[in-house]
């Protein structure tokens, strides 16, 4: 029953989990935030630096083990920002050589499918939703395969950019929720004949809606939601509540059509966008609808977390997966690995 410690930092969040025998030990991160506008790279991998030896003795501490306890270090390799990825690889050289002990180096996007096996999915289509990702994932032929993705910035990113537009601050996905729940309710009669009445949950705008095949896009609706928040004619929490009915529709689509595709009946929902609550609910509504399956995994380990690397370091560590002490200036970050590249040679 190996233990292993997992280092993430791929962007906002830097985490440190410990796992041994697939069970989570901790699971301890601290995220860059703002008050207003958006994260640099360099100040996110500053923040990085500056708190990662507490989130490491934090989660040696609350795991309730010591360090010689550690069998091998994992840490998020890739895809990322570079200045964000370099302070995570950095610091597993350093334990390794430390402690004496391997390294594992795990994709960030492959480690948050992994993390849903905790969940009891077995072979999912995977609708990963996060800030530069925006993919439908699936095991195919020997591979983590990719059926669709957008085609220009992943979902999160285009909340964000949006709500840090709209003068909201980093990170932007949370308080467009909220902001969604407050649209106004607008009131629809039924034909004349009858005194019924019914009530959108929200005051609904509408917006382009753009698949292409099995692809996403949201620039263009970037753009739209801008020119309607300048126009004055449309509040924030209505812009916010067709936001997320339209680019949710979207995604749930093309997570539909992969599970046709595939032939799969199991869909697992992941990345940090996925705390959503109605694209959790749109997701749900759905896999009812095909008589699918629908996992998703507590909000602690949709967002970017330690636990996932460790655990999934921990698959391929058995696997005999890793790299030792002499081995670490083989080893390098891989800021644009697309999830379709890596060699899945644990299955």
């Amino acid at each position: 029953m190996p233990t292993i410690l997992g280092i993430e930092s791929t962007a906002h969040t830097f985490g440190i989990g410990v796992v041994c025998d697939g069970k989570i030990l901790s699971n301890i991160k601290s995220s860059f935030t703002t008050e207003k506008g958006g994260l640099i790279p360099m100040e996110v991998a500053k923040h990085h630096r500056e708190n990662k030896e507490r989130i490491y003795s934090e989660a040696i501490e609350k795991a309730g083990i010591s360090e010689d306890k550690i069998d091998a270090i994992a840490f998020s390799q890739g895809p990322g920002l570079a200045p964000c990825l370099l302070v995570g690889i950095k610091f597993a050289k350093e334990l390794s050589l430390k402690l004496k002990k391997p390294l594992v180096p795990v994709n960030h996007c492959v480690a948050h499918l992994e993390i849903g096996r905790i969940t009891g999915a077995k072979n999912p289509v995977m609708l990963y939703a996060s800030g530069a990702n925006t993919q439908v994932i699936a095991y195919a032929s020997g591979k983590y395969r990719v059926f669709g993705e957008t085609l220009d910035i992943g979902v999160g990113n285009f909340i964000d950019t949006f709500a840090r537009y709209a003068g909201i601050g980093f990170p932007g996905g949370p308080a467009i929720e909220k902001l969604a729940l407050s649209s106004e309710m607008i009131p629809s009669a039924y034909p004349e004949k009858s005194s019924k009445k019914i009530f959108t949950k929200g005051n609904l705008i509408e917006l382009p809606y753009t698949i292409k095949g099995m692809d996403v896009a949201f620039s263009g609706i970037l753009t739209n939601l801008k020119q309607k928040l300048d126009s004055g004619k449309h509040s924030v929490e209505d812009l916010a509540y067709s936001l997320q009915e339209f680019v949710f529709a979207m995604l749930v689509e093309t997570a539909e059509r992969a599970l046709a595709h595939t032939g799969k009946n199991e869909l697992l929902l992941g990345g940090g966008v996925a705390c959503n609550s109605r694209l959790q609910e749109m997701c749900r509504i759905m896999c009812a609808e095909r008589g699918a399956k629908f996992f998703c995994p507590e909000k602690s380990l949709l967002v970017d977390n330690g636990a996932m690397i460790a655990y999934t370091g921990e698959i391929l560590f058995k696997k005999g997966i890793k790299f030792s002490n002499e081995e670490l200036n083989k080893i390098d970050i891989l800021p644009r690995q697309r999830t379709d590249e890596v060699e899945v040679s644990w299955k």
